[in-house]
């Protein structure tokens, strides 16, 4: 039908679905496994998780969508801005697509961080870095 896995046509963060549709109700499948080796997988993912990514901050998550044929976060690396900060924000020393707030940040200052980012990458590699997290409230 138009809404089994083909019929949907996912692709990264898209399909061909209407954004203006809304799901009431769904049926998955999935493959039967042992409990144990299923809570195994599910830790080392959650492990790995830890150590790339800065879980335990207060953060939006990723910040910048991929470009087509990049990772955000080496763009970012490479024009210099780990551990760059505005006021209470910072890009993630950890994993640069993440800008954190080291505990008193506005929203004026990761809009500034996240906006000074996108300049520098833009200046050091032509790629303008389109925002993944939705902001609201700001003029």
């Amino acid at each position: 039908g138009p809404f089994d896995n083909a019929g949907m046509k996912f692709t990264y963060r898209n399909s061909a679905i209407y954004p203006s549709v809304i799901f009431t109700g769904a049926t998955f499948r999935g493959r039967i496994g042992e409990p144990e080796a299923i809570r195994a997988r599910m830790n080392e993912v959650q492990t790995h998780r830890e150590t790339v990514q800065p879980i335990r901050e207060k953060t939006g998550g990723s910040t910048f969508k991929n470009p087509p044929g990049h990772s955000a976060w080496k763009l970012i690396d490479a024009a210099g801005m780990r551990g760059h900060r505005v006021g209470g924000a910072q890009v993630s020393e950890m994993h640069c697509n993440f800008l954190i707030n080291t505990g008193e940040a506005t929203a004026r200052d990761i809009e500034t961080l996240g906006e000074t980012v996108r300049e520098r990458v833009k200046q050091h590699s032509g790629v303008e870095l389109q925002w993944e997290i939705k902001r609201i409230g700001l003029e």
